[in-house]
């Protein structure tokens, strides 16, 4: 079984705010030229174009964001540590503190310095012993010292760090708030564009191509994939219940509005907007071979226009028989269904792996 192939969805996303196509219905009916979409219906395309925008802009903000509250998490963590380390060692020297207290005590208890020096044996051996615990006394009281001030400036950095790490959770609760919204509205208006693409399937009648800039591209290859971000799904030659032999292309799953892109350079001969494959476009490309790009929601060029590698031809979506969002793209040797090849194959052929 073919793994899924998944690209970064982040770089799609910022793409697909120039990519959202609508159009005003043209008079004419089936395949045909294709006026530029003005009026009302290209508001829905317009509403998607800003939305893709702001639900870009709102996941880069949210994800740094939680990067930065994850590093955040980690200094916390490491300052706790580092303090549990520094009251483990205190407790060491309170310990040693208590031994030489103690010792103190069982050597001579309270009596003061002259009475050990008469009663002793050796006067010279009492102060030797009372010199050496004087200095690790002296020792013992610098550390404690250092260890408190060190306790000290590790529990402010800790209270800090914790207040730090509060306020960027808020702030993550607030952009995943505000992310949700958007993305609600975008899946708002991600059908209300599908609406108008079956109603135009229904209809048998094509909206005309919405014409909006794209940025320059960077492919340095003739072939690039028909979108930017996907999942594989239905393969070529698979069966089902859904075909009445096999399936003859590869299905990109991709949500509805992604923008999809010619594979190649090529000559666009027919767009359609009725039948099994719903809103389709077929380009011919160099040696004799066409590509075919169905269930679109919406298409941005005409028939009879030339494309060049990579350039957006439509956007992704559902008509025709279809059971969700998805680009079924198809490689033939003819503009007409019956004629397919294995386009997985096919593009590998030219240097491109999906």
């Amino acid at each position: 079984m073919r793994l899924p192939r998944r690209h970064p969805l982040l770089v799609a996303v910022p793409l697909c705010a120039l990519a959202v196509l609508a159009a005003r219905p043209t008079d004419g009916e089936g395949d045909g030229p294709y006026a530029p979409g003005h009026g009302p219906e290209s508001g829905a395309s317009a509403q998607v174009a800003r939305l893709y925008e702001e639900a870009a802009a709102a996941t880069l903000k949210y994800e740094a964001g939680r990067r930065q509250a994850s590093r955040q998490r980690t200094e916390v963590r490491r300052l706790e540590e580092l303090l549990d380390r520094e009251r483990q060692e205190s407790e060491v020297l309170r310990d040693d503190l208590g031994r030489i207290a103690r010792s103190q005590y069982r050597s001579g208890g309270g009596l003061p310095l002259t009475a050990h020096l008469i009663l002793a044996d050796d006067p010279e051996e009492v102060i030797r012993g009372q010199r050496a615990v004087w200095k690790a006394n002296l020792t013992l009281g610098t550390a404690l010292k250092r260890n408190a001030r060190a306790e000290a400036r590790l529990a402010r950095n800790e209270a800090k760090a914790e207040k730090a790490w509060k306020a960027l959770e808020k702030r993550n609760k607030e952009l995943a708030d505000l992310k949700g919204s958007i993305e609600q509205k975008l899946e708002t208006a991600r059908w209300q564009l599908q609406g108008q693409a079956d109603a135009s399937v229904a209809a048998g009648s094509c909206r005309g191509a919405v014409r909006l800039d794209q940025p320059e591209t960077a492919f340095t290859g003739s072939w690039v994939a028909p979108v930017e971000s996907y999942v594989l799904s239905a393969s070529y030659g698979s069966g089902g219940a859904l075909w009445a032999n096999r399936h003859t292309g590869q299905d990109f799953a991709v949500p509805i509005g992604t923008p999809v892109r010619s594979v190649g350079g090529g000559k666009v001969v027919k767009v359609s907007c009725g039948g099994a494959f719903g809103i389709e476009i077929v380009v011919e490309h160099a040696g004799g071979y066409y590509t075919q790009y169905a269930h679109l929601a919406a298409v941005t060029v005409d028939q009879g226009e030339h494309v060049s590698p990579g350039q957006w031809i439509g956007q992704s979506g559902t008509s025709g028989n279809s059971t969700g969002p998805h680009l079924h793209f198809e490689v033939r040797v003819t503009p007409e269904m019956g004629s397919a090849v294995n386009p997985v194959s096919w593009l590998a052929q030219r240097g491109l792996t999906l």
